[in-house]
């Protein structure tokens, strides 16, 4: 079966080429706030190792951390390849500067997939009172704060009462680091490929199954020779495992800020103290170990 799972990905891409960020907002001359005190024990938190995507490059080391939360179905799908050893050995074939790059395709064109069935897209996922988000903004129709490491938008918490489900919905906020998943031209086309964003694309949103983000190596990411396509020579995936499936002699320890913490509660104040009107969740950032 033929697969074209870069074709909607593609069109964005030629958009991104052409366009330019915003200009900053001129700020105004006052003192910015302190940053927060050194964390504590207690604000850190040790990822699953099950959902950590460690992707050695000849770059570098990239850490993803994995959110089944908010799109099961294409963590199970990453976890199964990095497995069974489809990463390993990948170029990053599209890479484009202030967007993304893009890799896992066995074919490293674009045009190619496992041999597994398409998925289902995951655009957006259903929050309750029980899922673990972090609100810092709330915008009265909508709410933005972080499922772990995600950054997110939900509809209004005021509503679950309303919903058959008791749940609103929410989706990622393609901020830099947010791994999604590349398609075709279908919502439910997209099977191995993925991308790393190396900036804020907001255009992406509800619109690409967002997984996972990457929580150590973003100027890795950012070190990926760009192209559309790469010219050869391609930067590649070397060996991409699970942190769980890696031997306890070579396996990092790894934590990550927890968004619970009072350290994250000051970050946030303290950004948006000195952002202003320019605050989002995507100028937060959050701090991870890796020994």
């Amino acid at each position: 079966m033929t697969r074209v799972t870069s074709v909607a990905l593609a069109a964005l891409l030629t958009l991104a080429a052409t366009s330019t960020l915003a200009a900053p907002v001129q700020k105004s001359a006052t003192t910015a706030p302190a940053a927060p005190a050194p964390p504590a024990t207690s604000d850190w938190r040790t990822p699953d190792p099950q959902d950590i995507l460690v992707i050695d490059t000849n770059k570098g080391r990239i850490l993803v951390e994995l959110v089944p939360l908010v799109a099961p179905s294409h963590v199970t799908r990453v976890r199964e390849l990095a497995r069974k050893g489809l990463y390993n050995g990948r170029s990053f074939f599209r890479v484009i500067d202030q967007f993304m790059a893009q890799t896992g395709d066995p074919q490293d064109n674009g045009m190619g997939g496992s041999d597994l069935p398409d998925l289902t897209a995951e655009f957006t996922f259903r929050r309750g009172a029980d899922t673990p988000f972090v609100q810092v903004a709330d915008q009265a129709v909508a709410e933005i704060g972080f499922v772990g490491p995600l950054p997110v938008m939900t509809q209004s918490s005021q509503l679950m009462p309303m919903t058959a489900d008791g749940r609103i919905s929410g989706w990622a906020l393609y901020c830099p680091g947010v791994a999604g998943m590349a398609r075709g031209e279908s919502p439910d086309s997209a099977n191995s490929q993925f991308f790393l964003m190396r900036q804020a694309y907001p255009s992406l949103e509800k619109r690409y199954t967002a997984f996972g983000r990457v929580i150590s190596g973003l100027e890795v990411v950012r070190a990926i020779k760009a192209g559309e396509p790469v010219v050869a020579p391609q930067d590649l995936m070397t060996r991409v495992q699970v942190l769980a499936d890696m031997p306890a002699s070579s396996r990092p320890k790894v934590r990550v800020i927890d968004p619970r913490s009072p350290w994250f509660t000051a970050e946030v104040a303290r950004v948006r103290a000195s952002r202003g009107a320019d605050f989002t969740a995507c100028a937060i950032n959050i701090p991870s170990e890796v020994k």
